[in-house]
């Protein structure tokens, strides 16, 4: 094709050279072309240019017989959906063709690069751009000006990544001209599905490849620790049935040019100098090679090097580290000379070490450094499994250190340590300098496949453009392509679901889990210390709302993405509930403030019932079910400390306990029932526990206490309690003071005068075969009021009705007779301010009367619905009744509250 030629497909018009600034158009001048849409990867150079292109009904399509064809489709896709219907196709130099079909509305779309279409760079030329020639692999150019649009890349994958920037760019179906020229930092960037747990199911991985495609990402891992042919039998060749799906995975990927990685592990049986295990390797590796495979990887992760599988291996090599770094290279080598060198067109093989992580050197990894293959390519984690941070100080170390090219597996944002959380925050603590010492980075993600993609996304706009990389930005990009219309919701949910060990450890804050309630919390809390809070409450209450309406909102929006939704679903019900919550304790709160306790106690009740819902979900872990994380760092303690603020009001003491464990749990009884004043529920385990394993509770702030109850064990399980452990309390949970050992199933225990605790616990510390129930774990402060409950009608949890714990209930078990009535006794008589009477549901009736000094009864009021405040000034007494009225519903009390006089 001519050059001459070229140009008359180009409007004259664009043969003035363009500039990158507009110069500013007279009043009368036509209105300013519309601004670029946002291009991720992050791109390199974006360059806007004065005019528009619009895209008509009729497009003339110029590309080479080699140009790549799922560029191809993209770009015809995008075209479609902006309205061309005439497709007029030019392959070569059909210079004719062009010249019958001309017209003055046609759109002229240049497809290929130099090694694809020679009519491309061309109309670069003639549009004064350069092509992209010297770009690095996956580089390309694009540029659109008045009726041309021009996309080459340097090799068949820039192309295609030039149309998905020209699918961004074109989603309107028109955009303002630009020329564009983008290349990655990183030559492999994407994912490794190396997580324990349930694997990505076939439709997930497919999904997942698209996803790459679309995002620049040119690398997949199939490393799932569930497949048999990955690792206990390694050795066996794939049935066709299960060779068939991993046929379609590798077409797949090849489609969007991403390079499918088949990683093999075989340590766990393998004989290093067995020339039969290596002739299996090769043999395995084969057989993915006639499908398609051209990527391989040998895994020695998560192995014991300290025990060789083979007589043979001890006497070859010996022991030690440096033993089986030179096992391992041996194997590793074989393969590099017997299989990846032995076939044309195999991609470097690439090896997971045994010592993974950290920096330090050690005779296994000199043994790597020295006797491994250089060609072989080297897996590291960072600085720990899941590293905080990686300098680029850290990786030209660990380069050294191993002495061959970097492949960084990242643990992020990959759940299987911590299944209950969603890990829904962006790709952070990578300095940008990293790519110049590696050949890139794979990220690991989550059992959620669909979920994963919004940290999927980060990740890969890193690691294309380190430099430009904006991670809130590209975060709010991601949730973007997720949600489509639901991004606003999409934003809420995952904002709620944001931390992680990488954030913790990147930013050394733990309250980053929802960091936009966060703040609104602390302004909150601020403003009602202030006594103004009526501004802050409703700016935290507009962002409840939208948490509570989160699950319909994102539900209705995303109901073309079934599999996130389905993913998500316990997470996303907290969500709601939590935001249900927060709406309710925001307005027990003002109610207070304004001097309103039968509010305060009704908003009390719906907070309570929305906080067992949300708490009562459950979603399966590997130590059995636990309740999702979401929001734990913010939600829970904002509503623990509401409750404590609302129960110091109503004259309690205000502690609110929650439980903690590192043990799992049995069935539903849950950790929570052992703070629920109700010794009927318990927490139980699902396993006997290790030395070292505790349970207990966290007061939330450090405070004096006093006393501490235990019961545990249950009749029907007598032996289920800890037989040799130690009762413990800190303030900061770091360093413990040891109270007394543990070896019976009641524990009672006298705290020393003035000590603070934040967390008391019980300890194991030898072996035992029983698991543990632990009914109740009551902590008393010196503040405390101890009450004795006697009277009628009888009813389970009697002293529940003046235990200090306004969520346990007095539940009578049948309507009052005449006589009847319950008496709550102090230990010693004190004086009164006023009583007040929280019942759990209205309709029983009762006189509220005091002990005078005479040992008779004096009324003071009615007891009637939920909420009853009485005054009792001027009184000493160590007594309170409540007289029921016969008839009527059988009573519920949560608390029944002498309230002495405020401290002067």
């Amino acid at each position: 094709m001519s050059f001459r030629w070229a140009l008359r497909l180009i409007p004259v018009t664009l043969l003035v050279t363009a500039v990158a600034v507009a110069v500013p158009a007279p009043v009368s001048a036509a209105p300013a072309p519309p601004s670029l849409a946002q291009v991720w990867p992050t791109p390199r150079q974006l360059t806007p240019r004065p005019g528009q292109v619009t895209i008509p009904r009729t497009v003339v399509e110029v590309a080479g017989a080699d140009t790549d064809p799922s560029a191809l489709a993209v770009v015809e896709q995008v075209l479609r959906s902006a309205g061309a219907s005439t497709f007029v196709k030019i392959t070569g130099d059909d210079r004719a063709a062009v010249d019958r079909q001309r017209g003055d509305d046609w759109l002229v779309v240049f497809i290929g690069g130099p090694t694809e279409s020679r009519a491309t760079a061309l109309a670069l030329a003639a549009l004064r751009v350069e092509g992209p020639e010297g770009l690095s692999p996956g580089g390309y150019v694009l540029a659109a000006d008045r009726g041309v649009i021009a996309l080459s890349g340097v090799d068949t994958a820039g192309t295609f990544y030039a149309a998905q920037s020209f699918r961004q760019l074109f989603s309107s179906g028109e955009s303002r001209a630009f020329a564009l020229r983008d290349w990655p930092a990183a030559p492999m960037r994407g994912v490794i599905e190396g997580f324990y747990g349930a694997p990505w199911s076939h439709a997930d991985r497919l999904a997942q490849l698209d996803f790459y495609g679309r995002t620049k990402q040119n690398m997949y891992v199939y490393s799932p620790k569930d497949d048999p042919y990955l690792r206990a039998r390694w050795r066996d060749q794939y049935p066709p049935e299960q060779l068939a799906p991993l046929s379609q995975l590798v077409s797949r990927a090849a489609a969007n040019h991403v390079e499918f990685t088949y990683a093999l592990s075989p340590g766990l049986s393998v004989c290093y100098s067995s020339d039969a295990d290596a002739a299996a390797l090769v043999t395995k590796f084969r057989s993915l090679w006639d499908i398609g495979v051209r990527s391989f990887a040998i895994p020695l992760d998560d192995i014991s090097y300290t025990r060789w599988n083979c007589d043979a291996d001890a006497a070859k090599f010996g022991t030690g580290g440096a033993a089986a770094g030179a096992a391992q290279s041996f194997l590793l080598n074989r393969v590099q000379r017997d299989f990846i060198a032995a076939h044309p067109g195999a991609e470097r093989l690439q090896m997971v070490p045994t010592e993974y992580y950290d920096l330090a050197d050690s005779p296994y990894k000199t043994a790597l450094r020295t006797q491994l293959d250089k060609a072989v390519i080297v897996e590291w984690t960072g600085v720990g499994v899941i590293a905080g941070q990686i300098t680029e100080k850290q990786a030209r170390q660990a380069k050294e250190v191993f002495g061959h090219d970097l492949l960084i597996w990242d643990n992020y944002p990959v759940n299987d340590y911590i299944t209950e959380r969603l890990l829904l925050g962006p790709y952070i603590g990578r300095e940008p300098g990293v790519a110049k010492f590696l050949t890139g980075i794979t990220a690991n993600p989550m059992v959620q496949a669909e979920a994963s993609k919004i940290a999927e996304f980060t990740s890969g706009d890193f690691l294309w453009n380190p430099d430009g990389y904006d991670p809130d930005k590209s975060w709010l990009a991601a949730i973007a392509d997720l949600g489509g219309p639901a991004a606003p919701a999409l934003k809420v949910f995952a904002e709620n679901n944001y931390s992680s060990l990488l954030v913790r450890l990147e930013t050394g804050k733990p309250d980053l889990d929802s960091p936009v309630l966060h703040p609104l919390l602390t302004a909150f809390w601020t403003a009602l210390e202030k006594k103004d809070p009526w501004d802050a409450a409703a700016k935290l209450d507009r962002y409840l709302i939208a948490m509570a309406a989160n699950p319909e909102e994102l539900r209705r929006g995303m109901a073309t993405n079934p599999k996130f939704l389905t993913e998500v679903g316990p997470w996303l019900d907290q969500v709601g509930l939590y935001g249900q919550a927060g709406r309710h304790a925001v307005k027990m709160l003002l109610a207070h403030f304004d001097g309103d306790g039968a509010k305060a106690w009704a908003e009390r009740g719906e907070l309570v019932a929305a906080l067992k819902k949300a708490q009562a979900i459950r979603v399966p872990t590997a130590r059995g079910p636990r309740n999702p994380g979401t929001c734990t760092d913010v939600c829970v303690p904002f509503l623990d400390s509401a409750l404590a603020t609302a129960d110091r009001w109503f004259g309690l003491p205000g502690i609110r306990p929650r439980p903690t464990t590192s043990m799992g749990t049995y069935t539903d009884n849950v950790p929570a029932r052992m703070v629920d004043g109700d010794p009927e529920t318990y927490y139980w385990t699902d396993w006997a526990p290790r030395a070292g394993d505790t349970v207990g509770v966290d007061l939330g702030i450090a405070q004096q206490v006093s006393h501490v109850d235990i019961t545990t064990g249950k009749p029907s399980s007598p032996n289920d309690f800890i037989h040799n452990g130690v009762l413990e309390y800190s303030a900061d949970g770091e360093r413990w003071t040891t109270v007394k050992t543990v070896t019976e199933p009641v524990i009672s225990a006298d705290l020393p005068e003035g000590a603070e605790a934040r967390f008391v616990r019980l300890r194991v510390t030898g072996t035992q075969t029983f698991w543990v129930v632990v009914s109740e774990f009551t902590v008393s402060t010196p503040d405390s009021p101890k009450y004795t409950v006697t009277g009628t009608p009888a009813g389970p949890n009697l002293a529940a009705a003046a235990d200090n714990n306004a969520d346990s209930v007095y539940t009578a078990a049948s309507a009052p007779l005449p006589g009847d009535a319950l008496v709550i006794t102090a230990a010693a008589p004190k004086p009164l301010d006023k009583v007040v009477v929280l019942a759990a549901e209205a309709g029983a009736g009762a006189d509220v009367q005091i002990a005078d000094a005479a040992g008779g009864w004096q009324t003071i009021g009615r007891m009637t619905g939920g909420y009853t405040e009485l005054p009792a000034r001027d009184v000493v007494t160590d007594r309170v009744r409540l007289l029921w009225t016969p008839g009527g519903a059988p009573p519920k009390i949560a608390e029944v509250v002498p309230v002495s006089p405020p401290r002067r």
